[in-house]
């Protein structure tokens, strides 16, 4: 069974639109005990109303959830800024900062910051403290408080006269416990906004390194098993291999004469023996052998001795090379696996443009960088999203089968290196391999 993929932000719309369920239950609850009860009387309709309107946001929350586009920062914070914008006005109709539930005004905030980049907790902060603030002053008192703060005043009295009397509440005894919940809710906002939010992201750069590190393991995995087929490869190509050498020796001194077939066979004989070759170096190497082939070697004697390696594989494709960076160049140790990633993205190269290919190797005292251009067809948006992934390729299963790329890839990125793709002006696709030379120097992975 297939499960839908959500993101972090879609899970905490879906959180929200539960907890906004929750929320409208407990007003009406609230409304229903106050008036009920307490005998409170409440304005029960524009409360109601404000009801109404959220249970609207949810209903389209709940069919937007059903998109499949993803949620973003903004669109979530809009969200919970409407929450406030409701919480306001309900207070604002029911005792504003003298009612007990004006501390519900931390319940987004908490969300904000659990969920949001810092920039909009301190946003929701700065929105919820405003409004907290607005209510100190301007609100509708419950008929309980008229009685305490307006006593003798006429019934008459009109909003203007009810924002003084509100004022001249806050000298008192009660009208300190109401400045002092504000001042514990500014130190609770600012608490919450600072320390929730570095905690969050402290889980997610947990969740990110652990996703990482997984992604890795998984790789891993892969090139193991790859390197375990490869082996076994290696052993059973050994005898055909053998054998067609021998072939190739007889046919040259049955074929002497032939000019043309003999030079036809000593190319062909040349090639088994690269062959041959690489297929003892895999053997022998055994995916642990480092710096093979000879100790350190200097940054461009390495480069033209891998292009030269190369062409013996791939003599028909033009090549130009350029070199440039300090001199004398920086030593490196010449690794069998590194030389082998490169040769994968020049055959990649070649394949996309056999008529010429043009590398440019340059270095200073901290970075190599290689750029392989081809003047093929470029890449697609396809290619680039997917290239590197085992067992992607572009050539069909008759021509690859997607290895050389992504395991080339993965050797580079072991050395602290990076593979680039894109286009190039003009037509053709770049390849741009960096990578640190201190990494290279000592021939030791991360």
């Amino acid at each position: 069974m297939l499960t839908r993929y959500l993101s972090p932000t879609n899970k905490n719309l879906q959180g929200l639109f539960a907890f906004r369920n929750i929320e409208i239950v407990t007003q009406l609850l609230a409304m229903l005990v106050a008036v009920q009860f307490f005998e409170i009387p409440l304005p029960l309709m524009p409360m109601l109303a404000v009801s109404g309107m959220l249970c609207l946001l949810n209903i389209l929350t709940w069919l937007r959830l059903k998109r499949p586009w993803p949620v973003t920062d903004v669109e979530f914070i809009t969200q919970l800024l409407l929450d406030v914008a409701a919480l306001t006005v309900l207070l604002y109709l029911s005792g504003g900062s003298t009612n007990p539930f004006v501390s519900l005004y931390l319940l987004p905030l908490t969300i904000a910051a659990a969920a949001l980049p810092s920039r909009y907790t301190w946003t929701m902060a700065a929105v919820t403290l405003a409004c907290y603030t607005f209510l100190l002053f301007v609100y509708l008192p419950l008929p309980a408080m008229n009685d305490l703060t307006m006593a003798g005043a006429g019934d008459g009295m009109d909003h203007s006269a009810h924002l003084g009397h509100n004022i001249a509440a806050h000298s008192s005894g009660f009208g300190l416990h109401v400045l002092g919940m504000w001042f514990n809710f500014l130190v609770s906002a600012g608490l919450i906004a600072f320390f929730v939010v570095r905690m969050a992201a402290s889980l997610r750069e947990r969740d990110r390194q652990l996703s990482a590190t997984r992604e890795e393991a998984l790789r891993n995995e892969r090139i193991i098993a790859l390197g375990t087929l490869a082996a076994g490869a290696a052993h059973e190509l050994g005898t055909p291999l053998a054998t067609m050498a021998v072939v190739l020796q007889e046919l040259q001194h049955e074929h002497g004469a032939d000019t043309e077939l003999t030079e036809n066979l000593r190319l062909l004989r040349k090639q088994v023996d690269i062959c041959k070759g690489t297929l003892t170096r895999m053997v022998e190497s055994s995916g642990e052998v480092r710096a093979e082939g000879g100790g350190a070697q200097t940054v461009d004697a390495y480069l033209t001795g891998l292009i030269e390696q190369w062409q013996l594989l791939r003599p028909q494709v033009m090549v130009q090379t350029q070199w440039r960076g300090l001199q004398p160049a920086p030593a490196i140790l010449a690794d069998q696996t590194m030389g082998q990633a490169i040769l994968n993205l020049l055959n990649n190269a070649a394949d996309a443009s056999p008529q010429g290919v043009e590398i440019e190797g340059s270095w200073d005292a901290q970075e190599l960088s290689i750029e392989i251009r081809d003047q093929g067809n470029g890449l697609t948006p396809e290619v680039t999203s997917k290239a590197g992934q085992v067992f992607f390729t572009t050539k069909g299963p008759a021509h690859g089968l997607g290895l050389g790329l992504f395991l080339a890839n993965a050797t580079i990125e072991r050395f602290g290196g990076k593979v680039s793709m894109f286009n190039r002006e003009g037509g053709g696709a770049c390849v741009r391999v960096t990578l640190p030379l201190a990494r290279l120097a000592t021939g030791s992975e991360p």
